[in-house]
């Protein structure tokens, strides 16, 4: 690779019943953690207001920067274990904003796919954490809120995001449960830890993809 890898780390400011939102606060954990394998790495770290219209901000976001891989924190209240979102739906229900405000329509493209699966290993990724102690789970989509939302425009934009490599970044994201946003059993500071060696997993994926990508390419199993 010509440039460091470069990885984006995202999580949600409060919403209607939520005034602080964990995944914030988890996101900041983590990212603290000094972990060998993630140095020399280019990590942004972008906390997104939970907003509809701030949706084309973070399309933008992510076509001028064109990520290596991406890991998206966010909250589901109702859950008890950390939950691995397999797939992101093109739907929205209408339920208010940060701002008072609903989505602007049903779907959140108009001619794109009903669902983008994740484009990261997340059975593996359950595996990983359960390994670490944390009660987690593969859950079959994010829901129909901004969670869904900001992940299904994620995957979107990074679908065709390397036509030079052919190396499609992987892309994740995980739902923290309850109020505080760490499983029963856990502990914040063990919780950072295990999505810290997630990252890191994410960041291996990220390079062995780009590795690969050149190889693929001459045997014509990717597109040129």
């Amino acid at each position: 690779m010509a440039h460091p890898l470069r990885i984006l780390v995202t999580a949600f400011g409060p919403f209607p019943g939520v005034p602080l939102n964990p995944s914030q606060r988890t996101a900041k954990d983590l990212l603290r953690l000094k972990r060998t394998a993630l140095c020399g790495m280019e990590i942004t770290l972008r906390i997104l207001p939970t907003r509809w219209d701030e949706l084309p901000r973070f399309d933008a976001l992510m076509r001028e920067q064109a990520f290596d891989a991406v890991l998206l924190l966010g909250v589901a209240a109702r859950r008890r274990r950390v939950c691995l979102e397999t797939r992101a739906v093109n739907a929205a229900r209408a339920f208010p904003d940060a701002a008072g405000r609903h989505p602007p329509g049903r779907r959140l493209s108009r001619r794109g796919l009903d669902a983008i699966a994740s484009t990261a290993p997340a059975l593996a990724g359950v595996a990983a954490l359960q390994r670490a102690g944390i009660a987690a789970s593969a859950s079959r989509d994010a829901g129909r809120y901004l969670c869904n939302a900001a992940y299904f425009h994620a995957l979107a934009a990074t679908r065709g995001q390397r036509p030079e490599t052919g190396a499609v970044p992987p892309v994740l994201f995980v739902h923290l449960p309850g109020r505080s946003g760490v499983p029963r059993g856990a502990s914040r500071a063990g919780l950072a830890r295990a999505l810290s060696g997630l990252l890191v997993t994410l960041a291996a994926d990220a390079r062995r993809r780009h590795s690969n990508a050149p190889a693929r390419k001459a045997q014509g199993l990717d597109p040129a």
